[in-house]
């Protein structure tokens, strides 16, 4: 059985300028992946401001660590393991602090720009609807572990295949499949009282 050839990285040139000191091909980089992985970590962590925070820490470990980056993987590949190690790391210790629950997390993710989906703001009774399905995922969401949250994360929100999930995880896509059907009914199982009293 053969494999298929790697394709080549389209951020190669960008990359190779970057490491060679070049900030505003650092700068293109950050312009491409910064709003996918604003997503990403937004997700993951349900606040803004962390959100923010943890997005300036990728950004910097990322710059700082190019000259270690070896191509092995696409730089795609590479600066999302940063984010999700880096964020998987940021909840470990923030469920350590004391005094953090769902209510000090966002409640209002329909209303983060970033995330609304503008066809249906016109819509105000169709909004209306979007919104409380969407504050039900969010609370969902947060009840799953950090690990199958990020996998929900990726695959539904980010769209990210199951081998390149496998290759960010730096775990077997039969890890990512079987982490993603159990949050699936984990969603499910939260979704679906609320679900049958609406419908």
């Amino acid at each position: 059985m053969f494999s298929q050839p790697q394709q080549p990285d389209p951020d190669r040139e960008l990359v190779a300028r970057a490491r060679e000191g070049d900030t505003r091909a650092f700068d293109a980089l950050i312009l491409k992946y910064g709003d996918k992985l604003y997503g990403l970590v937004y997700n993951m962590t349900s606040h803004k401001e962390d959100t923010h925070d943890l997005l300036q820490e990728i950004f910097a470990r990322a710059y700082q660590s190019l000259g270690k980056f070896r191509g092995q993987s696409s730089f795609y590949t590479w600066i999302y393991q940063i984010a999700v190690n880096l964020t998987l790391n940021f909840l470990k210790k923030r469920k350590r602090r004391t005094g953090i629950s769902l209510q000090d997390m966002d409640s209002s993710v329909q209303n983060d720009p970033a995330l609304v989906d503008t066809a249906h703001a016109a819509n105000p009774e169709q909004q209306s609807h979007i919104n409380q399905l969407q504050q039900k995922l969010n609370e969902a969401m947060r009840k799953l572990s950090d690990p199958h949250r990020t996998v929900v994360t990726l695959f539904d929100i980010q769209g990210m295949p199951h081998g390149e999930i496998a290759k960010v995880l730096k775990v077997s896509e039969g890890t990512v499949r079987s982490r993603l059907h159990y949050a699936h009914l984990q969603l499910q199982s939260f979704l679906q009282e609320w679900w049958e009293q609406r419908f």
